[in-house]
């Protein structure tokens, strides 16, 4: 869907960093382009889903393992400084929903320290509005793709 800045990245109209880190037959996993912390990756359906209830049988059975195994690669990469990977769905833009995405993000004991946890943090960094440097992105998604190895099925 042309507009979409979720489709738009995945179809390659929009710049990201480091492309595409792992596919499956329904599902892509990129580098985070808004205001969160190098590492912190987004699953989202390679269709255009506004609601969970939405997503197909096939879909929805490879959602689970795919979030598990993001969240094993960002903890792997994260560590020793993260202490925790926060998975969560975001589908809004504003008032309006959009296509739904899991931000799978680590996060450390500073900013644990300095911004508080979960959606307060995550809405502190957005405030912020402080992106993270592309090449920094670009490198994490290369370590990251080389962790996902034979797991995705077609890399971009």
């Amino acid at each position: 869907m042309t507009g979409c800045m979720a489709c738009d990245l995945i179809a390659g109209r929009a710049t990201l960093p480091g492309g595409s880190i792992a596919r499956t037959e329904h599902w892509v996993v990129e580098h985070c382009v808004g205001p969160l912390p190098v590492g912190t990756l987004l699953v989202k359906p390679t269709r255009h889903v506004l609601h969970v209830r939405d997503l197909t049988d096939a879909e929805a059975a490879e959602l689970g393992p795919l979030l598990r195994d993001t969240a094993r690669v960002v903890d792997e990469l994260a560590s020793p400084t993260a202490e925790q990977v926060y998975t969560c769905l975001w589908s809004h833009n504003g008032s309006d929903p959009v296509h739904i995405h899991y931000v799978v993000q680590p996060v450390t004991r500073e900013l644990l320290d300095e911004l508080g946890s979960g959606p307060r943090q995550q809405a502190a960094l957005f405030d912020r509005g402080e992106r993270p440097d592309p090449a920094a992105m670009e490198e994490f998604a290369t370590r990251a793709r080389a962790l996902f190895g034979v797991r995705t099925t077609d890399l971009a």
